[in-house]
């Protein structure tokens, strides 16, 4: 071989290994950056009183019931038992009768409890109200075929026999009127609220919520008369009274005369 060629064949060789040694010694791309875990906001929170399981209404709280549950400050609302300012709130609160009932972890509140060394009755009755018990018919003829559920709300029918008007008239007169409207229904029987999806609920009483004057009225439609329970419509319970539901027309009476029924108008 030439010695010119032979010249080439060497620079072609140390130009070949020269590149080859740079692209080995390049440096290497940069590592992406690692994503840095920024960690969750800190919720402040506080120690609530709660159910420590379902209770119902009329139950006697005992600490085994109740527990200290996290509740996020910002949750909080008036009439919480916290931790911070009743530490033996669980204590306190033990004895006490639940005036209506509670969800498991449903916060305990002052509010649905009531302090009694009577009975359970006297407990639950709002302020100022008065618990009347009438009697009803078995087979729901006069409560609305036994759907009257406690808490419900009901209006009192009053049926008597009109004496003034028999007389004068020489015919028996029965007369119906609504005697107080929208009162709530405490008990029936010695049953106080629905459990396990009961729909008809029977008993021989009704008790109700009525005020002091109400009571009275009550108390005497059972010496002059029958009490019957209308039901009211959920929608309507609550309800400011309407006057126009009083209006009654005036041949509101039902005369009977020898099997014939017929109209007359109120004396």
């Amino acid at each position: 071989m030439k010695p010119a060629r032979l010249a080439v064949l060497a620079i072609a060789l140390v130009a070949g290994g020269g590149a080859a040694l740079l692209m080995s010694g390049e440096d290497k791309p940069p590592a992406p950056p690692t994503a840095i875990a920024v960690p969750p906001p800190t919720i402040p929170v506080t120690d609530v009183l709660v159910a420590a399981a379902e209770l119902p209404m009329g139950q006697n709280l005992q600490v085994a019931d109740m527990r200290w549950q996290p509740w996020p400050d910002q949750a909080i609302a008036a009439g919480y038992i916290t931790r911070t300012t009743s530490p033996k709130g669980m204590e306190e609160m033990a004895g006490s009768v639940t005036r209506s009932g509670f969800l498991a972890g449903e916060p305990i509140r002052p509010q649905k409890l009531a302090r009694s060394d009577g009975g359970f009755m006297a407990a639950i009755l709002p302020a100022g109200m008065r618990a009347v018990a009438i009697t009803t018919d078995t087979r729901g003829s006069s409560s609305a075929g036994g759907f009257i559920l406690p808490n419900d709300h009901v209006d009192v029918i009053r049926t008597y026999r009109d004496e003034e008007a028999s007389r004068g008239g020489g015919g028996d007169t029965q007369v119906s009127e609504t005697l107080i409207q929208d009162v709530r229904v405490l008990a029936i029987g010695q049953i106080v609220q629905e459990k396990n999806g009961t729909n008809v609920v029977t008993g021989e009483t009704a008790t109700l919520a009525l005020t002091p004057v109400q009571a009275e009225l009550v108390t005497l439609g059972q010496k002059v008369g029958q009490l019957s329970l209308s039901l009211r419509s959920l929608v309507d319970s609550g309800r400011p009274v309407d006057p126009a539901l009083d209006e009654r027309p005036e041949t509101a009476l039902t005369v009977v005369r020898f099997g014939v029924s017929l109209q007359q108008s109120r004396r």
